[in-house]
């Protein structure tokens, strides 16, 4: 199931497309550093996110210009970068953070 398609929809059975929505977690702000190899998600509760740039080919290549020139979508639940042809979602952020956390252990 789809949390951009499904943000209503209270009886998922996917254990991250619950938690976005009984917690009402969204993306408030994205912080991008391309010189770090940076993304920062800050979620609506105060919780950081910390992604590398380089694990999302579209935005590896991409300038400053362009990585700046993103939006929030569907409340917060996903990033569109239309000139890029990139949507990330809120639930790959944490499926692949949680997967790059349980590799790294």
């Amino acid at each position: 199931m789809n949390t951009l398609n499904n943000k209503d929809d209270k009886r998922s059975s996917d254990s991250i497309d619950r938690l976005i929505f009984e917690q009402k977690l969204c993306i408030k702000t994205l912080h991008i550093d391309k010189d770090l190899d940076l993304l920062l998600l800050i979620f609506n509760n105060g919780n950081v996110l910390k992604a590398k740039l380089s694990d999302y080919p579209r935005l590896k290549k991409a300038n400053n210009s362009q990585l700046s020139d993103y939006k929030l979508i569907n409340g917060g639940v996903g990033i569109q970068w239309e000139a890029l042809e990139e949507d990330l979602s809120l639930k790959g952020f944490i499926k692949t953070s949680a997967l790059n956390q349980m590799m790294r252990n």
